[in-house]
């Protein structure tokens, strides 16, 4: 099988590194790629960042499956345009991206589904989202109504702080926004993978969307992530799949928008039991690469069985070690980035038993540099999460670039269950 994967950065490099050890998978292709990337496929460049491009790159390369990484894509009707040239491809169309392209769908689908959700109120100006705040207590959510990379969230403890991040929010972002109702618990990020009738939960992650330790500071793409069988019970599992995925998917399907690919659930863990704070509509990262280290099935097969509608023959198994993603960042992150610093000691994190994905890397001539943004996602196991944690930052701390920066308590959060 010959797979074209869509993306740049680390979910994709973790994608093409399990596709490359699946048997099934006889060449892998990516655009753009990445250095990390390129060591196991095939980096090619597309004419434009448009389906019609992406689409002449799996003609050119004759994939037999291309695999999507980011939510643009998906928004920009990728899949429909693939389906519609008899392309086998594994995401949601357009229609049923609205999920993430748009929370006031998304929550509108969750209301109809019964699915457990956050009090809001939709505003399309100023006046409106002022009249909103009257409607809260305090801390609250502003949320930007589109795509945002992950930055478009932000918790207001104050009316005069709510009103700078309203005008920031639709300057930034676009004509409309959500004010929230703030929620307390603890976060899970929550994954299925469907075929459009079978749906397939993942093993529980944990992210760390906030930009410095004790979730401090601005929210982020993700600052890492930890994925262990004991951050949720079996019945809670049970419990969210009954409640959540299942009546979402059933609603999706009423509409006529049958939700293919993979589906992840952002949820607060609340006293009154689990509430959806979002959805995605692909494989998060960083918790791609804490999933996929951890996976113990042929991805190859897996992918291919969820684009083809046999997913209910594939069972998943995960291996019993937790794993754990440090994401590290370039100075500035996420308010500024910058790039052009050469980056070291990947070798010696590999040589010490971690697993570094790329994300924002380039290579100048010979030299490895960073681009910009989340550099580098460094991973791996051990037989506890406190080993596994360790092994993580052992790599982390032997790679340096000009002006790193990381968490230095991904996965602590975990430490009380074990």
């Amino acid at each position: 099988m010959r797979v074209l994967i869509i993306g740049s950065g680390g979910r994709e490099h973790a994608i093409a590194w399990r596709l490359a050890q699946s048997p099934t998978v006889s060449a892998i292709f990516a655009t753009p790629g990445n250095p990390g990337i390129a060591k196991v496929a095939q980096c090619l460049k597309a004419s434009a960042a448009t389906p019609k491009a992406w689409l002449e790159v799996a003609n050119a390369v004759d994939a037999d499956l291309t695999v999507v990484g980011p939510e643009a894509p998906l928004a920009a009707g990728i899949v429909d345009a693939f389906r519609a040239a008899g392309r086998t491809i594994l995401g949601p169309a357009a229609n049923e991206a609205r999920l993430e392209s748009s929370k006031t769908f998304s929550k509108e689908v969750m209301r109809a589904a019964g699915a457990p959700t956050a009090r809001y109120v939709a505003a399309e100006s100023h006046e409106a989202a002022r009249a909103a705040l009257e409607r809260f207590r305090y801390p609250l959510v502003i949320k930007a109504d589109g795509l945002a990379a992950g930055k478009g969230v932000s918790i207001v403890g104050t009316k005069e702080e709510a009103e700078s991040v309203l005008a920031s929010t639709f300057s930034t972002y676009g004509s409309r926004l959500l004010v929230e109702e703030f929620l307390t618990g603890e976060e899970v990020s929550f994954i299925v993978l469907t075929d459009g009738r079978t749906a397939v939960p993942l093993a529980a992650t944990q992210d760390h969307k906030a930009a410095y330790d004790g979730d401090e500071g601005p929210n982020t793409g993700g600052m890492g992530a930890y994925c262990d069988d004991r951050i949720l019970t079996a019945a809670e599992r049970d419990k969210i799949m009954a409640g959540i995925i299942h009546p979402v998917l059933e609603e999706m399907r009423r509409r006529g928008a049958p939700f293919t690919g993979f589906l992840y659930a952002g949820l607060m863990m609340t006293a009154s039991g689990p509430q959806v704070l979002e959805f995605n509509v692909r494989l998060s990262d960083p918790e791609a690469q804490a999933l996929l280290h951890r996976l113990d099935v042929d991805l190859g097969e897996l992918l291919w069985s969820a684009a083809r509608g046999t997913l209910a023959d594939r069972p998943l198994a995960w291996l019993p070690e937790p794993s754990v993603c440090v994401v590290m960042a370039s100075r500035g992150y996420p308010a500024t980035s910058s790039s052009g610093d050469p980056i070291t000691g990947i070798e010696a994190a590999e040589a010490a038993g971690a697993t570094v994905f790329h994300a924002g890397t380039r290579m100048n001539g010979r030299t490895l540099e960073t681009a910009g943004g989340r550099i580098l996602g460094v991973t791996a196991r051990g037989d506890t999460l406190p080993r596994a944690i360790d092994n993580a930052y052992r790599g982390v701390s032997a790679i340096d670039f000009p002006g790193k920066q990381y968490r230095t308590d991904i996965g602590r959060k975990g430490l009380r269950r074990w």
